[in-house]
């Protein structure tokens, strides 16, 4: 205990206490509480680290794992049946812009579509006839001259050659006939709208139709998806994703060659005879 003066005076000793023989050895003695209490908070930290190594793991993998990026695709369904977009988004690869100059002022515009893996390019004859210039554009923005390989004035359709291909050579997938009543997407740069996007149904098969400066064309699809001037030469696709037929006219009673329902197109294997050797199926 402490004196008044602030010094330690020593305890007296106990009395000996007498332990009989057949005593049990007296217990161990016990640790002092600081022992105690220093494992304890030892114990307390190492829990502490171990759930922040925990959290900061898991933190730290959230921000390190970059996100997962997913390139949208097709996604048909069972019956291998796509949507409208999907379909647009097949094919606009495929398809191509087609310019054309001359003679003299005359310009024009159309639509094609590459027809196989050498870069072909099927589009309507009356088109690109007669012109001194064809400029193709592709779906990547880039352009190229292109030439007249192959044509055929009964069927309305032309072969081009371009001079070079796109950086991504996309051919359509080439499909058969058609059934009436079946859905149908037209592509297309109608009125000069790049890529136009319409559907319909297929109304009928083995039209015939006479069509001013082209002639006679018979065993035509007839569908009513919007097509106008500037859509001849795109491709008519099922809603498979496969090309069917290749547009050439449109029907209208009046002067103001505008749809009204009535359009026309060459089926693709009587477009692919036309235009030279036929694309692979």
């Amino acid at each position: 205990m402490l004196s008044r003066a602030g010094k330690l005076d020593r305890l007296p000793d106990p009395p000996p206490v007498a332990v009989p023989d057949d005593a049990e050895p007296a217990p161990a003695p016990r640790r002092r509480w600081w022992r105690d209490s220093r494992a304890l908070v030892a114990a307390g930290v190492a829990v502490a680290l171990a759930v922040t190594a925990v959290v900061a793991f898991q933190w730290g993998a959230a921000d390190n794992v970059p996100p997962a990026v997913v390139a949208p695709t097709p996604s048909p369904s069972d019956d291998g049946i796509l949507t409208v977009a999907e379909v647009r988004q097949v094919l606009v690869p495929s398809v191509v812009s087609i310019r054309t100059t001359g003679p003299g002022d005359a310009a024009a515009s159309g639509t094609g579509v590459l027809a196989n893996a050498d870069g072909t390019i099927l589009t309507a004859l009356h088109v690109v006839k007669g012109a001194a210039k064809i400029e193709v554009g592709y779906a990547d923005g880039s352009t190229t001259p292109a030439k007249i390989a192959a044509a055929d004035p009964a069927t309305d359709i032309a072969a081009l050659t371009p001079e070079k291909l796109p950086e991504v050579l996309v051919p359509a997938v080439i499909g058969g006939v058609p059934g009436i009543g079946e859905q149908v997407v037209a592509i297309g740069d109608q009125l000069g709208l790049t890529g136009s996007t319409t559907t319909g149904v297929v109304s009928g098969l083995e039209r015939s139709v006479t069509v001013d400066d082209v002639g006679r064309l018979a065993g035509l699809i007839q569908f009513d998806a919007a097509v106008n001037p500037g859509s001849s030469g795109g491709p008519l696709v099922n809603m498979r994703g496969q090309t069917v037929g290749i547009v050439v006219a449109l029907a209208n009673p009046t002067d103001a060659g505008t749809f009204i329902g009535v359009g026309f197109a060459v089926p693709i294997a009587t477009a692919a005879a036309g235009g030279g050797p036929p694309p692979p199926l």
